[in-house]
């Protein structure tokens, strides 16, 4: 780490050892209708079929197998309205510790179902970031919990950046890897390996217009509030921090934004062509590309999740009633 505690390549190389058994190697494809209907030659890297769903199981495998056994025992705690709180639960199971969990209310259905799947012990609060911030601080003074934060934590941008060292196993170094970006860190720690690995590599974050907080923060160099985010897009609601901002201005190129409904189409045409399952945050970057907003040669996009209720998919009659 360096002296701002933000984390470098070689901790990303120590993530890839610690959490190797506990994760996916998950497969990198190629669509040739995809691809032309994009405009670029495109590779998805497919987080939405790792563990627990999403790439988020990589920072939390990362936290919790990185902890010394006197703070493994009494758990770990975070808040979080999806993926990293099903990550985490699951990462505490397999090292047989409790995981304490505030989600907001209006979670989606199914990322709650997985929290308890998993053995997490949900604690509900008001939908707001300071309601969460808050439960959670009270859940580790009661507990003596560690915090694992969904993004704001070295251990976990470490572990998201581990996806690139199997990128680079998978494939020759493209023009452009597309990223979604909510609170940073997956975008974080997928730059930190890049410039290590693919120096010539352009790093683009792609979020909702909805809820833009890091698009303003990385074009004005300070945090910007995230200010009633509204996205389908519900992993990507959360805001930068300060080190997550840090280290996009470091080692990010741009950042661009896209509508809803592109993101909803976006959505639909990898479901249709693909023939896999994403989440809406997922949509996100490949909805930068169907409108333009990223121009270049060969492009990987990481699909980052793939936990959607099939219920209420936005195309359907029922969504819309």
């Amino acid at each position: 780490m360096n002296e701002n505690g933000d984390p470098d390549f070689d901790d990303i190389e120590a993530a890839a050892r610690r959490i190797e058994p506990y994760v996916q190697r998950t497969p990198l494809w190629t669509s040739v209708e995809l691809s032309r209907a994009l405009g670029s030659p495109v590779e998805f890297k497919c987080e939405n079929l790792q563990s627990a769903g999403a790439f988020k199981s990589r920072g939390a495998c990362n936290a919790v197998f990185g902890l010394d056994d006197a703070s493994a025992a009494h758990g770990v705690a975070t808040h979080s309205s999806g993926n990293h709180a099903a990550a985490l639960s699951r990462a505490a199971r397999l090292r047989g510790i409790p995981a304490y969990i505030v989600m907001p209310r209006g979670a989606p259905r199914i990322k709650r179902a997985a929290v308890e799947g998993y053995g997490g012990r949900i604690e509900e609060c008001e939908p707001t970031l300071a309601a969460r911030e808050a439960a959670a601080a009270a859940l580790v003074a009661t507990t003596g919990a560690t915090l694992v934060h969904p993004y704001d934590d070295p251990r976990v941008i470490a572990g998201q950046g581990t996806l690139v060292i199997e990128l680079a196993a998978q494939t020759a170094p493209p023009e452009v890897v597309l990223v979604p970006v909510g609170g940073g860190g997956l975008l974080s720690g997928t730059a930190i390996a890049c410039r290590r690995l693919w120096p010539g590599t352009r790093i683009v974050g792609a979020e909702p217009a909805g809820a833009d907080d890091a698009f303003r923060s990385f074009t004005s160099g300070a945090l910007q509030p995230q200010l009633a985010p509204q996205t389908i897009a519900d992993g990507l609601r959360g805001a930068l921090s300060a080190r997550t901002l840090r280290l996009a201005r470091a080692w990010v190129d741009e950042i661009v934004t896209v509508d809803e409904a592109s993101i909803v189409a976006a959505m639909r045409l990898v479901f249709d062509r693909l023939k896999v399952v994403i989440e809406p945050s997922s949509a996100v970057p490949v909805a930068a590309l169907l409108l333009g907003k990223v121009r270049a040669g060969r492009v990987v996009v990481v699909l980052s999740g793939g936990n959607v209720d099939l219920d209420a998919l936005p195309w359907s009659a029922a969504a819309r009633l």
